[in-house]
């Protein structure tokens, strides 16, 4: 399973949407839109958005912390 995070620092959603994996157990990789300007252009292409959190979960795009979207995304409930 692949999951990542766009993200920034300074971003509250980001950091929710972070905690929530790791409580979880899913492990995820970090990416840092606000360091990485590649990094925010391939978020930007994937999801349309200029705004954090984005997530990627095995290619099903996810804008904002959305819990049941993640969950599902994930295959649970």
């Amino acid at each position: 399973m692949a999951v990542k995070v766009y993200s920034t620092t300074s971003c509250p959603w980001c950091h929710k949407a972070k905690d929530y994996l790791k409580s979880i157990k899913v492990p995820f990789e970090d990416i840092n839109v606000g360091e990485n300007q590649d990094a925010a252009n391939e978020m930007v292409e994937k999801s349309g958005q200029m705004g954090v959190p984005v997530l990627d979960v095995n290619g099903t795009i996810i804008v904002g912390f959305d819990k049941a979207a993640i969950d599902k995304a994930l295959g649970k409930k």
